[in-house]
C-alpha cells in the first residue's frame, strides 16, 4: 500500500495513524464497504479502547476535587511570597498533600499525552481513506493512469482544483505524483466527477472516469451524503438543484455535532462545583464559557470539514456521553476512603522499587530549603572578610563589628602608623 502525500508525517502521530489505518483497513476488508459505517465502527472500537484512560482521568478529577480545599489553603498561606525559600516551602507542603492522598501531581497528564496523538491520528485516517485502505486506493488506479498519460495533466488538474475549490493538502504542479491525483479524486463530489469527465483533454477516457465514480460513490454515500464532501458545499449544491432534503441533511450534521457535544459536556462532573469553594468561581466561569464556545465552534468548522469528520464527532460525542453516564454512576458509588488507601499503597510500592520513602522526600525538601538559606548567611561573613590582609591591614578592630564605621577607622589608623614608621 503506497503512502499518499496527504498522510501525516508528524512524529508519533504518523505511527499511530498507521496502526489505526490497519484497523480501518481490517474493518473494510471484512465486508463493511460503506465508509460512513466504517467510520462509526472504527470510532466505537477506538473509544472502547480509550475507556480505561477515561476512567482514570475521571477518578483523578474526583480526587482533585477532594484535595482542592487543602491545596488552596497552602496557596493562600504563601500568597504574595515570591522569594525562593517560600516557594520551596509551598512546594514541600503541596507535595505532602499529594503524598497524603497517594496521587501524583501529573496524574492526568499521562492520559492526555496518550490520547492526543490518537485523536490527531483519527482525523488523518478518516480524511485520507485511500492512504490507509488498500482496496479504496486500487479503485483509482485506472483513472490515474489515464489522467497522468495526458500531456500537461498537472496544469489541467491544477486549474480544475482551483475552479472547483477542491480541498487538497499538498499540490505542486511542477512535481505531481500519482498519489496526489488520488487524493484529489477521492475528494470529488458527484457533480465534480461529471465536470472532470467533461474536460476536453480527458474526453477520450471519460468512460473510465465515470466507471471510477460509479465504484467510489456508493462507498462514500452515507444517508444520502458524500462523506468526502463538506456540508457547506452540499448546501450550495442542494440550493442550486432545489434539492431541499439534501440541504436539511447537510445542516443536520453540524447541528448534531453541536447538540451531542453539549450533552457530553453537561454530563461531565465539575470539580469546581463539587468542592463548594468560592475561590474557584473564576475557574468555574471560565469553564462555563468554554463549554458554551467549544460546541458552537465545532458546529461552525463542521460546515467546511468533510462529512466523515462530522460523523466521527457525532458518534464520538454519543459514545462519550454513554461512557460518562456509566463512569458517573461508578464514581458516585465509589468509597473514597478505600480509593485513597489503595492509591497510597500503590504509591508506596512504586517508591519502594526506586528506594524512595516519604521520609526521604520530606527530608530532601527541607534540605533544599536550608541550602537556600545558608548561602545568604555566608555572604555576610564573606563580605566582612573580603577587605582583609591583602595589603597587610586588618579590617576590624577588637570589640568592633565587622564592616562598621569603627572597624574602617581602625584600618585607616593602621595605614597611617605604618607610613609614619617608614618615614622615620
Amino acid at each position: 500500500m503506497g503512502m499518499l502525500l496527504s498522510k501525516s508525517t508528524m512524529p508519533i502521530v504518523n505511527w499511530v495513524a498507521e496502526v489505526m489505518g490497519w484497523l480501518m483497513n481490517g474493518i473494510y476488508s471484512i465486508g463493511v464497504h460503506n465508509l460512513g459505517l466504517c467510520i462509526i465502527i472504527f470510532t466505537v472500537i477506538i473509544y472502547a479502547f480509550l475507556t480505561p484512560l477515561q476512567v482514570k482521568q475521571q477518578k483523578f478529577s474526583k480526587m482533585n476535587a477532594v484535595m482542592a480545599p487543602e491545596l488552596q489553603k497552602v496557596q493562600k498561606k504563601y500568597k504574595g511570597k515570591k522569594d525562593q525559600a517560600s516557594q520551596m516551602k509551598m512546594q514541600e507542603e503541596t507535595m505532602a498533600i499529594y503524598e497524603k492522598y497517594g496521587v501524583s501531581p501529573t496524574g492526568s497528564c499521562l492520559q492526555m499525552l496518550i490520547q492526543m496523538p490518537i485523536f490527531f491520528a483519527l482525523y488523518q485516517v478518516i480524511i485520507n481513506m485511500p492512504g490507509y485502505i488498500g482496496g479504496i486506493k486500487s479503485m483509482f488506479d485506472s483513472a490515474v493512469a489515464h489522467i497522468t498519460s495526458v500531456d500537461g495533466f498537472a496544469e489541467i488538474m491544477s486549474t480544475f482544483i482551483t475552479d472547483n475549490r477542491i480541498r487538497v493538502y499538498t499540490w505542486n504542479a511542477d512535481n505531481v505524483t500519482n498519489n496526489q491525483v488520488i487524493d484529489v479524486l477521492y475528494n470529488l463530489s458527484p457533480s465534480q466527477w461529471d465536470k472532470l469527465a467533461d474536460i476536453d483533454q480527458f474526453q477520450g477516457f471519460a468512460d473510465v472516469l465515470n466507471q471510477t465514480a460509479d465504484k467510489i460513490q456508493p462507498l462514500q454515500n452515507f444517508l444520502g451524503l458524500n462523506i468526502a464532501d463538506n456540508p457547506w458545499a452540499l448546501i450550495q449544491s442542494g440550493w442550486s438543484s432545489h434539492h431541499y432534503l439534501l440541504i436539511f441533511a447537510a445542516v443536520l450534521i453540524p447541528v448534531l455535532a453541536w447538540a451531542t457535544q453539549v450533552l457530553n459536556m453537561k454530563l461531565m462532573p465539575s470539580s469546581a462545583s463539587n468542592n463548594g469553594n468560592s475561590g474557584n468561581s473564576q475557574m468555574e466561569a471560565t469553564m462555563k464559557s468554554m463549554n458554551l464556545f467549544m460546541p458552537l465552534f465545532t458546529a461552525f468548522i463542521c460546515f467546511t470539514f468533510p462529512v466523515g469528520i462530522g460523523i466521527y464527532w457525532i458518534i464520538g460525542a454519543v459514545i462519550r456521553s454513554v461512557q460518562q453516564l456509566i463512569i458517573n454512576r461508578h464514581l458516585n458509588n465509589m468509597d473514597m476512603d478505600e480509593f485513597i488507601k489503595k492509591n497510597q499503597e500503590k504509591m508506596a510500592k512504586k517508591r519502594a522499587k526506586r528506594g524512595v520513602t516519604t521520609t526521604n522526600i520530606s527530608q530532601q525538601a527541607k534540605t533544599n530549603v536550608k541550602n537556600l538559606e545558608q548561602p545568604k548567611k555566608k555572604t555576610i561573613a564573606e563580605k566582612s572578610n573580603s577587605v582583609s590582609n591583602t595589603s597587610g591591614y586588618t579590617s576590624s578592630a577588637p570589640k568592633t563589628k565587622p564592616g562598621s564605621l569603627a572597624s574602617k577607622a581602625y584600618m585607616v589608623a593602621q595605614f597611617d602608623e605604618k607610613n609614619k614608621s617608614k618615614k622615620k
